[in-house]
């Protein structure tokens, strides 16, 4: 046998002992068994009713396909306001400077009136 076989071999002898140690306690043992009953159950639902269970499968599958698209979407949405938002402030900055430009044009134009009506 090779090294690697031993040593998977091992820890599957390892985790088995492990495991029947922890089944010394009595409240692990309880939560074991009622975790196997549990499962044993579903189990046996689904090899009863598997018709039922694809279904439900089905419908799960559906659920999720739908909830990635509105989740997709609401992405693409908020993506597309994330760039008009970027696309704000080169406007409202090109704006200022018009704004400001025209405020010179008129502050000068008025300069030029007073000074002109101070000389007549």
């Amino acid at each position: 046998m090779g090294s690697s076989k031993k040593f998977w071999l091992g820890m599957v002898l390892g985790a088995m002992a492990g495991g029947a140690v922890t089944l010394l306690e009595k409240s692990t043992r309880q939560a074991v068994k009622e975790d196997f009953s549990k499962l044993s159950s579903g189990v046996e639902y689904v090899v009863k009713n598997p018709n039922e269970f694809i279904e439900d499968l089905r419908e799960t599958a559906n659920k999720v396909r739908t909830t990635v698209e509105q989740v997709t979407e609401d992405v693409a949405f908020i993506t597309e306001k994330v760039e008009e938002i970027r696309d704000v402030p080169p406007q409202v900055t090109e704006l200022v400077k018009d704004t400001k430009e025209t405020l010179r044009k008129i502050t000068a134009s008025g300069q030029t009136q007073k000074h002109i009506d101070e000389k007549e």
